[in-house]
């Protein structure tokens, strides 16, 4: 079967200073929806944005907005990150400690659900939630930082988990974060990846967003 490949740049290594114009700039040249990281420096080690930066994207941007939250208890801001504009939430389940529970909340309040998955997080916890995901994220690198190196140990993971959404007929979202590029973006999709999230590789890259956009969607056909 032929999977429709979604690509979705990751505002983690644009340009602040001119954030709007880097998604902006996605947009014009075919992104389909647009990774924003949020961080809180005690789930991972490292701090960037919170609701305010939603809000302000959604002002710019018709695209999805697909919020990763990297959070300690996510579930104390899915209200104000669905007020800010955000169009699906992404949690961790070590971060969540009624999981399901936290997935429910999100659907309340009209926006999809998705569960990230650590490299050292086993999948096998997806087949209790599987239900009330609209998303499974796998994490091909540690999380907390742009600009690291692929984990090729993840693709296996990434099979299985397409495996397990293929016979549970679930029509789930298979996104891959970290180290996406032109190399490692065949080798993802192969492994049965919808959705790529790629920072570096489309704002961080010398061609230009229009020009590396362009080019990972072809290596991706």
């Amino acid at each position: 079967m032929v999977r429709q490949i979604y690509l979705a740049p990751s505002i983690l290594s644009a340009d602040f200073s001119a954030l709007g114009v880097a998604v902006q700039e996605a947009e014009a040249a075919g992104a389909d929806l647009i990774h924003v990281d949020v961080m809180d420096g005690l789930f991972v080690p490292n701090l960037t944005v919170g609701p305010l930066v939603v809000e302000a994207l959604r002002r710019v941007t018709r695209l999805p907005l697909d919020v990763h939250l990297m959070i300690e208890r996510p579930e104390r801001y899915v209200e104000v990150f669905a007020r800010a504009g955000a169009t699906r939430l992404t949690v961790h389940p070590e971060a969540s400690i009624h999981l399901h529970r936290t997935l429910q909340q999100i659907h309340a309040l009209g926006l999809k659900a998705g569960v990230a998955l650590n490299p050292a997080t086993s999948e096998e916890l997806l087949r209790y939630v599987l239900p009330a995901l609209d998303e499974v994220l796998v994490m091909t690198v540690n999380p907390g930082f742009g600009g690291q190196n692929f984990i090729p140990e993840m693709l296996p993971k990434i099979r299985r988990v397409r495996r397990m959404l293929d016979e549970a007929g679930s029509a789930a979202a298979l996104a891959v974060d970290g180290g996406i590029n032109q190399e490692t973006a065949p080798l993802v999709v192969a492994a049965g990846a919808d959705t790529l999230v790629a920072g570096f590789a489309i704002f961080g890259a010398t061609a230009g967003v229009t020009q590396s956009l362009a080019r990972l969607r072809e290596v991706v056909l």
